[in-house]
């Protein structure tokens, strides 16, 4: 029972969130968030833009999703795979171990840092 409850209210929280993300364009707001990282240092973090990529992605947007930041769009599939292989840690613990072999845990510490590199020498 209390599970099924907390189920229940990471639901509603999400769609309450949701539709509010949808409705609030980061570009214009000022109740979201600034990147602090840029704010102190003018160089943008490699998650800058996620927030404008996400409510892009809302609309429709695929396109200007990927221009605001092109790692989070690259990243989603991957995420969620993570998040099924979490599912799925006790009933299929090899699939879970092969999702988060040390190797494409690395190799995407490394993508990210090159991308955050490259965004700020290139200013994409």
């Amino acid at each position: 029972m209390r599970r099924s409850l907390i189920i229940i209210l990471v639901v509603a929280a999400l769609l309450v969130f949701g539709v509010i993300y949808y409705a609030i364009d980061p570009s214009t707001s000022t109740v979201l968030p600034r990147c602090t990282f840029l704010s102190l240092t003018g160089y943008k973090c490699p998650g800058c833009g996620s927030q404008r990529a996400i409510h892009a992605l809302m609309h429709g947007d695929v396109v200007g999703a990927f221009k605001f930041n092109a790692l989070l769009l690259i990243a989603i599939p991957w995420i969620a795979l993570c998040l099924y292989g979490e599912t799925q840690r006790t009933r299929n613990p090899r699939l879970y171990a092969r999702i988060n072999a040390p190797m494409l845990m690395w190799l995407f510490l490394v993508l990210t840092v090159l991308w955050w590199l490259l965004r700020n020498i290139f200013n994409w």
